[in-house]
């Protein structure tokens, strides 16, 4: 009963710009942390984007198996660098090579890790309560005692989970696990059901949110991407749907040309496979193939041009010049 659109953004410095855009399309953002290295500089520049536009953000950090800093050290680091208070949802019990599964604050459940090869499948879960006996079976008694005391700390010294300053951009709530051996995953999947809101992000210049019901049919362009079929050599132009209903083959107003444009090639796509998609909703994303009448940033609507926030532009950086130093090599240079 769920409809997802999953954006998934380059991590490379060099596709900041790209990333910052499709941010903007974006209703929930899932901030991946490496346990072992913490809050890295190209996620505080994304991040800042999250905050300008009130985007919620879910945290998971990752690579609990392996050697990681110490995890009050990294909550307090994600709340001085990035101004958001770390809410965990789960906590490890162990970490690296004694990393022994996540106790869920909420259920008051422990889920016990086992490895996969490839994370494969997903690690069978085992679940018990805290103070189950069977735990000390399982879990070496340094670890456990640890871990108990750890849950005690957070339990008195943490504020419990709200979800109105979860989406006020206040505190983000945090998961552990192990993505590599699918561990974890399905727990904060199954959360995230829950915490994300619909789409409802899109804002306006005036101030205030574009009624995503009862306005009519709106998008905007947020990505252009070429060579999407290398057979057709086409370019793909990325919307995101902000009100109303999308039917193929609708005509809209199109601002920047100003002129109606008929929506007769449109696409949903999964990694390489693409279906053609007939109708779509508010928070959709789907490919309109692109014969130059697309630029980012372009707003469609099939009624009056909403008044949205224009997305944000980028002045180029120059890395390097290169210069021909003989002159009448300038030619073929």
């Amino acid at each position: 009963d769920f409809v997802l659109n999953l954006l998934d953004t380059p991590g490379h410095e060099d596709f900041s710009e790209d990333t910052y855009r499709t941010l903007i399309a974006a209703d929930t953002a899932v901030m991946v942390l490496d346990a072992g290295k913490g809050v890295e500089t190209q996620t505080r520049k994304l991040f800042k984007v999250c905050r300008d536009r009130g985007i919620p953000i879910i945290t998971f950090i990752n690579k609990m198996d392996r050697p990681t800093k110490d995890l009050f050290a990294l909550l307090d680091e994600i709340e001085e660098v990035l101004g958001i208070t770390a809410v965990p949802v789960v906590w490890p019990i162990g970490t690296g090579p004694d990393f022994k599964g996540v106790y869920n604050r909420e259920e008051k459940k422990v889920n016990l890790f086992q490895k996969t090869p490839g994370g494969a499948y997903q690690a069978p879960v085992q679940l018990s309560g805290i103070n189950d006996v069977s735990l000390e079976e399982q879990i070496d008694s340094d670890i456990l005692q640890k871990f108990r005391e750890e849950i005690d700390l957070i339990d008195n010294g943490i504020s419990p989970f709200n979800d109105k300053e979860f989406l006020d951009g206040v505190i983000t709530p945090v998961f552990f696990g192990s993505a590599v051996n699918n561990f974890g995953i399905q727990l904060f999947l199954d959360n995230f059901l829950k915490l994300a809101p619909p789409p409802v992000h899109i804002a306006l210049r005036e101030g205030g949110e574009l009624d995503p019901i009862n306005s009519p049919f709106s998008c905007f362009v947020f990505k252009v991407q070429a060579n999407m079929n290398k057979v057709h050599r086409d370019r793909i132009a990325f919307v995101r749907i902000c009100s109303g209903k999308f039917e193929r083959g609708t005509t809209v107003n199109h601002e920047r040309l100003d002129k109606p444009i008929k929506l007769a090639s449109s696409f949903a796509f999964f990694g390489q496979d693409r279906n053609t998609i007939d109708e779509a909703y508010p928070g959709d994303i789907i490919g309109l193939v692109n014969p130059g009448t697309y630029k980012i940033g372009d707003i469609l609507a099939s009624g009056p041009i909403p008044k949205l926030k224009p997305l944000p532009v980028f002045a180029p950086e120059m890395f390097a010049t290169v210069s021909c130093p003989d002159s009448m090599s300038l030619k073929s240079f």
